[in-house]
């Protein structure tokens, strides 16, 4: 199969957030796949710290309006849409009040990580997949990027996997090394289970804390490929996803070639 149309669902990007590695990863990925021609789609936060005057953020009223229920609470989407500066790429932004506005990326100004960023990744997750639709488009490929992004294969593998959005999609997850600290809240596999996703299925329970690299490994196991974004990633990642029989990719920060790395291992997941 041939990859023209790729969902990249990033953490981060440049110059929305501050340079580092994962949002300058991103912001090269989105500018090598626009060099190659491919048909792009684009998500991230819409965290407090993104200035919407500055980046001009505007509001796409006919994405939004839809209320996800999380925990038995209602919480309304909103889609907003920027585009990168000097580029053709726009970048949609999963917004809402309870989440993400006021909020940064993991943890308060006094460096508290949120108590409830597991709730945050199944509403950023769960917002991209129904915009998606909405869109009624058709990825070839699904590329996630950072922690945040994790439960995005989930969804998709064990919720969407009928829906014509994402039957034939191939699912890539960049793990990276900026991650939470603090164990997500305890009731995680409850709230995973009122969207019909078992505590077996997503590899928690309810006697474990759930650390980062658990979200990290269940991203793994339900993706197609897996890329150890970050060097220092790579040797807790890579035997796991092996032995998951996934396909692996190191992505040096010397590969000159990084982009070249990137579709030939696209075309080694679409076969």
């Amino acid at each position: 199969m041939k990859v023209t149309r790729v969902l990249v669902v990033a953490q981060e990007i440049y110059p929305y957030l501050p340079s580092s590695e994962i949002s300058d990863k991103c912001r090269d990925l989105l500018l090598g796949l626009q060099e190659k021609g491919r048909e792009i789609r684009t998500f991230m936060p819409r965290y407090g710290v993104v200035n919407e005057r500055r980046n001009q953020l505007h509001e796409v009223i006919r994405l939004s309006g839809m209320n996800l229920i999380i925990d038995d609470t209602d919480h309304p989407l909103i889609i907003k849409v920027a585009s990168i500066p000097s580029t053709r790429i726009q970048v949609y932004f999963i917004d809402n009040e309870d989440y993400f506005q006021h909020r940064d990326v993991l943890s308060d100004q006094s460096g508290n990580e949120y108590p409830d960023n597991d709730e945050r990744a199944i509403f950023f997750a769960r917002g991209v997949i129904e915009t998606v639709k909405k869109l009624r488009w058709t990825p070839d490929i699904v590329h996630c990027h950072g922690w945040i992004t994790s439960l995005v294969p989930l969804y998709i593998k064990k919720c969407y996997s009928d829906d014509p959005s994402f039957r034939d999609a191939r699912i890539v997850y960049s793990a990276y090394d900026s991650c939470f600290t603090r164990p997500l809240d305890a009731r995680f596999p409850e709230k995973l289970s009122m969207d019909g996703i078992s505590p077996e299925e997503a590899g928690v329970t309810d006697k474990s804390p759930v650390t980062c690299s658990d979200m990290v490994k269940l991203a793994v196991r339900y993706s197609d490929g897996v890329i150890a974004a970050s060097e220092a990633q790579a040797a807790s990642i890579e035997e796991y996803a092996r032995a998951n029989g996934k396909k692996y990719m190191l992505l040096k920060d010397s590969d000159a070639n990084r982009m070249e790395e990137y579709n030939n291992f696209y075309d080694d997941i679409c076969g």
